[in-house]
């Protein structure tokens, strides 16, 4: 396409009276529910659940998101960890008739794909709620063929889903055939492949009582997602993502690096060219992320090694800086759409050097290890020998050697599988797959449980944490240091965390000090005021803002007293005394610079 899709989209939602915000940090602010935005509406989860936003009740973006569930699948044709979500969003204003006008009218008018060729799937309704008859009437008059529309079951075309509790609703999602070879078929088969989702308008309609019950609500939002991705392919008429123009320029530059043909080495180059944009996101986000043990760090310590091992597969001399030709693409890419990209490209390129150099060495003592495993054959072999002279060792590596050359060394099966055949040994893949399938459902069931669904919790508990990390930000400043700022949060209705930049381990009279200046704070009830300015009267009045750039023309302030006022819009006790007592129960190193503190109201 000579124009991109995001000014496309954006452009189009404006002309329908919408608001442009700006993208979120790739980390959620705030959010315990996981590690990363893994959709376009998670940052505006206060506004769904009904917090007015300050631009107003439609609103739209381009947003930058990352899922870990997807890790595993990257290697075929259409799935990546980090990609670009379009949204468009009613906070209370439009429903069904103009989201699906809206929809329909882009997708054949300004993207101009052919009618013919579309298709749609909306709820098919239960013993709790009724079929979408409307979506699908709607559809309809859009003069979509009652054949094109699929009626399906809650766990396809339902919000979060049916067990969960709280805002929920039905949803509509289009699909296009992207078979060029064949026609689409007159009727719509959503379990045939070649139709590809390319869109999907959630309908809020419903509150899910914990009795049960499934009431109207009060403010019906529209939540909508399409992916940048997988609709540029669309677009393109191709069936592979990577060969548009998103990954072309990335994917020619791993060939010119490996002296190899993407056709005919596909999963390592893909691998290579998504890990390297999420990397890019990732480090170059101004969260500060870092590759550590924990949390986001693990991350993108993953993806860099997973980068490496997959650039060794194909004969890129890692020793040298090879991903900085990488780097500089996927940087002039994004530059004008994420500038902080641009601003921290620098650092980007020192996080990939540093963790490269690490794994170099972790696997050159992968290798030892399996020198080790061989020459455990041979001793053995020698040993039965004394006894027997025909005897003859199994030399087989087992599924769980395997496992753990893979877990502990960053070993992938396939190294094993190559290193061993050189010498001879065969390697139980069998078992190995059936340790890693494993090993995957712990890993999906846990990045479930971080994710359920994406609106935050916003109970009185957090509410009250939310508040009491403000106070304390304000007392680190105050006893620790001034140049103190957030690099992290994660806030549960128990406890919260919270990241900032420090160069030493907090002194134990420090960390009496913070605690002394919010329970000071919580005894002389300060009231806790908001109000909406511009970012530039924010910073006037001397408002603290960590990621202020993401809000656009206006920014809610929180002020407690004089002790402390920042941008935020997450949820906030009315006065300090509701948070009765607050205590830090921890303090460590989150990574190098970075400290962590785990504290509690009780």
């Amino acid at each position: 396409m000579k124009e991109n899709i995001k000014d496309l989209y954006i452009n189009f939602f404006v002309s329908k009276g919408h608001k442009q915000i700006p993208s979120s940090s790739v980390v959620p602010e705030n959010d315990p529910t996981c590690l990363f935005n893994t959709a376009g509406m998670q940052p505006l989860v206060p506004y769904l659940l009904g917090a007015k936003h300050p631009l107003g009740t439609r609103l739209c973006d381009f947003q930058k998101c990352f899922r870990l569930t997807d890790l595993d699948e990257v290697g075929d044709n259409y799935h990546h960890t980090f990609f670009e979500m379009l949204g468009n969003w009613s906070l209370g204003d439009y429903f069904k008739k103009e989201a699906i006008s809206w929809s329909f009218e882009f997708l054949t008018k300004v993207l101009n794909l052919d009618i013919n060729r579309l298709a749609f799937t909306v709820f098919a309704g239960n013993e709790y709620v009724p079929a979408d008859e409307e979506s699908a009437s709607l559809w309809e008059a859009q003069g979509v063929s009652r054949d094109r529309i699929a009626f399906l079951p809650a766990e396809d075309n339902w919000w979060p889903s049916m067990e969960q509790f709280g805002p929920c609703g039905s949803d509509t999602e289009m699909f296009y055939w992207i078979d060029n070879e064949t026609p689409a078929p007159k009727v719509f088969d959503p379990s045939d492949k070649r139709w590809m989702e390319i869109w999907n308008n959630v309908f809020m309609q419903f509150n899910h009582l914990e009795s049960g019950e499934f009431v109207q609500l009060k403010q019906k939002n529209v939540d909508t997602g399409m992916g940048v991705e997988r609709t540029t392919a669309v677009l393109d008429g191709l069936d592979d993502n990577y060969l548009t123009e998103i990954w072309q320029p990335i994917i020619k530059e791993i060939e010119k690096l490996s002296n190899k043909n993407y056709s005919d080495h596909k999963k390592p180059m893909r691998v290579i060219a998504d890990h390297m944009r999420a990397i890019v996101m990732i480090a170059g986000d101004d969260a500060g992320i870092v590759p550590s043990n924990t949390d986001q760090g693990y991350i993108l310590r993953r993806l860099i090694r997973r980068v490496i091992r997959f650039a060794k597969s194909i004969e890129i001399d890692t020793s040298t800086n090879f991903e900085n030709g990488i780097i500089d693409i996927i940087v002039d890419q994004f530059k004008n759409y994420y500038p902080e990209i641009l601003k921290n490209e620098q650092t980007i390129k020192n996080v990939f050097m540093e963790e490269k150099n690490k794994f170099n060495k972790t696997l050159e003592n992968g290798l030892k290890e399996f020198d080790k495993i061989i020459n455990g054959f041979e001793r053995k072999q020698e040993f039965l020998r004394r006894t027997d002279p025909n005897a003859v060792v199994e030399r087989k590596i087992t599924g769980k050697t395997a496992f753990n050359l893979y877990e502990t060394y960053g070993f992938p099966i396939e190294m094993t599988e190559e290193i061993a055949r050189e010498r001879g040994i065969d390697v139980d893949t069998s078992n190995f797959k059936q340790l890693f399938a494993e090993h995957q459902e712990k890993s999906k069931q846990g990045s479930e449980q971080k994710f359920k669904g994406g609106l935050s919790d916003a109970s009185v508990e957090t509410a009250r944490l939310h508040t009491a990390t403000h106070l304390m930000q304000a007392g680190l400043q105050k006893y620790v240091s001034a140049d103190i700022r957030q690099k992290g949060s994660n806030i549960t209705p128990e406890r919260l965390r919270f990241d900032f930049n420090c160069d030493h381990k907090l002194t134990e009279e420090e960390i009496k000090k913070v605690e002394d200046f919010v329970n000071e704070a919580i005894k002389a009830e300060i009231p806790v005021t908001c109000e909406e300015l511009t970012p530039a009267k924010a910073h006037e009045i001397g408002a603290l803002g960590v990621f202020d750039d993401r809000y656009g023309d206006i920014v809610t302030v929180y002020t407690i007293g004089s002790l402390s006022k920042e941008i935020c819009c997450g949820p906030h006790a009315k006065n300090t005394k509701e948070l009765h007592h607050f205590k830090i129960i921890k303090e460590e190193s989150s990574s190098s610079g970075v400290r962590r503190i785990k504290a509690i109201l009780d």
